[in-house]
């Protein structure tokens, strides 16, 4: 066959044939295949995106699922909560690097639940009161503890054992539950009625395969930060080692409760807007934003049709295209109110410090702060910051951080979370503490942050981070320098103490040895020679706190009253100076003898003597 390439062509070898691959599977063959996933599987495959990828860091995502459920619950139905969090070894691991199995009980004294809501809620993933409601919650997703007890069922084949009981005089029920992975759907293996001496409550029960660790990320700095967040609790804690810990609560006033809120337009995205206008039913366009929408009154309402150029009148669920384009757009422009607060309940500034000193009792100074309220996205939140600084705390550590975000403590990827960023970014070296660049404080110092919101935007479903919002960095770092100065004022104060304190020991010391050579030379008792020196002390001195609430007291001579000196710090101090100097002049006045009067006049020696009495 003759081969009509060109030269070029020829000069690239012969030409190989290409053999089509052979086909895999068909179009039928691959729709045969298909079929929807649970979101129970889902999350089966990838547990590590709700905190379960290793041992320690499952147990800790248990109870803290469990204990939030149970603040929850108590605080909507306004108990003050009492809380049991026990874990014990049920079976220890076969050598050093192998996780254990434990048994982990949480008991709260709340409302109880209904028996037909148990199975869905322990074992139901998405299920839940809180993902629809906009107000501050500590849940929010409806998938925390059902994915501790789905866990728990993979690691151990156990399932989850719930007994709950709603009020006095009723029965409890004690449920046994296990998690259809392919349905999504609860399944009961075991349903009695039982005997229970609480009032009302529930108790959950799950046994799972973990590894128990103290430290930063353990559990028991989980409930001790929790404590700190929740002045209101009492909490009793047992630890798998049978150690037991009492905190009581420090106030029986419970937090307010939060008000649901409407969505505000400044925060709706144009899919959502698209829903409501769809899901609307028979209502117009006016009626729509007055009816379903924060802070939107009727003429704010008609100023938005307006500026989009859309019936107020029109159906709403027809409104599509480029008028819902411009609808939406309008809602972005136009001038409203920021959504209400009352979705959102602070912890408080005294509460804050009372958290603080039920941590560490033995620190010098409290701070605290709540900024006012503000909005991202169009939902409200609040930023709370306090701080404790001095006595035990280390002295050469960095400071300590505890990130918190509805109350419930966060204890992983610090790096990744917005309060962590603010911390770094705040210039400690302005409030007298020393700070590496792009590091911690290096003092006595720990430090809280709370975010407070209806939603909190976090970095994953395992709710660890808070994502870096520019409105949320900014007030966060407003939070962080107003504790700051108040901490600044405090340690200056501090440093002028120690400095005055310095110069009065210097004069105590040398005061006995001029005194007594003053004696030596007038020939008076030493005691008297002392007298003025010690009168006129404060005058040099600023006579501060020795820090038993009373200013230190000079040792006076024998025959003499004490300098004045006040109880109310130094400012009283330098007012009781005022005035004994002043009454000390009137009574120099009034008392003072003539001057000694020699044969042959007034000496020199005679004046001396005279300043001594």
């Amino acid at each position: 066959m003759l081969d009509t390439r060109s030269p070029d062509q020829l000069a690239q070898g012969p030409v190989t044939q290409e053999v089509p691959p052979k086909r895999r599977a068909t179009a039928e063959t691959m729709a045969s295949r298909q079929r929807e996933i649970s979101v129970s599987e889902f999350f089966t495959k990838n547990r590590h995106l709700l905190g379960f990828d290793n041992p320690a860091k499952a147990l800790l995502t248990t109870v803290k699922e469990a204990v939030d459920n149970s603040l929850d619950a108590c605080e909507e139905a306004g108990i003050l909560p009492d809380l049991l969090v026990e874990i014990t070894e049920v079976q220890p691991a076969a050598s050093a690097n192998q996780p254990s199995r434990f048994r982990v009980v949480v008991e709260d004294n709340g409302p109880g639940i209904v028996k037909p809501q148990i199975p869905k809620i322990f074992a139901k993933l998405l299920y839940g009161s809180k993902f629809h409601r906009l107000k501050q919650s500590r849940g929010q997703q409806g998938i925390g503890i059902s994915a501790a007890g789905l866990y728990g069922q993979l690691t151990t084949g156990k399932p989850v054992v719930i007994t709950s009981k709603t009020g006095k005089g009723r029965p409890a029920f004690k449920i046994d539950l296990r998690i259809d992975t392919k349905r999504n759907q609860p399944d009961v293996v075991k349903d009695e009625t039982t005997e229970w001496d609480k009032e009302h409550g529930t108790r959950v029960e799950i046994e799972l395969v973990a590894a128990y660790r103290g430290g930063r990320t353990g559990v028991q700095e989980y409930l001790e930060q929790t404590v700190v967040a929740n002045p209101h609790l009492a909490l009793t804690w047992v630890s798998p080692r049978g150690e037991r810990f009492e905190f009581p609560r420090v106030t029986s006033e419970l937090p307010r409760e939060a008000q649901e809120i409407k969505p505000h337009p400044h925060g709706v995205e144009l899919g959502m807007l698209q829903m409501m206008m769809q899901d609307s039913g028979t209502k117009t366009v006016k009626q729509v934003l007055v009816d379903d929408f924060s802070r939107v009154s009727p003429a704010v309402a008609q100023q938005v049709c307006e500026m989009a150029k859309v019936s107020p009148r029109m159906a709403a669920e027809k409104i599509h295209g480029e008028d819902l384009d411009r609808l939406h757009k309008a809602l972005g422009e136009v001038k409203v109110l920021a959504p209400p607060a009352t979705a959102v309940v602070p912890i408080g500034e005294q509460l804050l410090i009372e958290g603080l000193k039920r941590r560490f009792p033995r620190a010098d100074f409290y701070a605290s702060t709540t900024r006012p309220p503000k909005v991202y996205r169009g939902n409200p939140f609040v930023v709370e910051a306090a701080l404790a600084y001095g006595g035990d705390l280390p002295l050469d550590e960095p400071a300590e951080i505890m990130r918190l975000a509805n109350r419930v403590p966060l204890q992983y990827q610090p790096k990744a979370c917005a309060i962590s960023e603010s911390v770094y970014q705040t210039n400690w070296r302005n409030y007298e503490m020393q700070q590496p660049k792009g590091s911690l404080p290096v003092a006595p110092l720990a430090i809280v942050v709370h975010l407070a919101s209806v939603w909190v935007p976090f970095t994953s479903e395992a709710k660890e981070a808070v994502a870096h919002y520019d409105e949320l960095l900014e007030e966060m770092t407003l939070a962080l320098k107003e504790c700051g100065r108040k901490l600044a004022a405090h340690v200056r104060a501090h440093k002028n103490a120690q400095r005055e304190q310095m110069r009065r020991s210097l004069f105590e010391k040398y005061i006995p040895e001029v005194a007594k050579a003053l004696s030596a030379i007038l020939g008076v008792p030493k005691e008297k020679a002392e007298k003025p020196f010690y009168a006129t002390l404060p005058n040099f001195v600023l006579m501060t706190d020795d820090g038993d609430g009373k200013a230190p007291s000079l040792p006076p001579p024998a025959d003499s009253e004490p300098p004045p000196s006040g109880d109310d710090g130094p400012e009283a101090t330098k007012g009781a100076r005022a005035k004994a100097k002043k009454g000390g002049k009137a009574a120099a006045a009034k008392k003072a003898p003539p001057p000694a009067v020699t044969a042959k006049g007034t000496g020199k020696k005679a004046k001396q003597l005279s300043l001594l009495e």
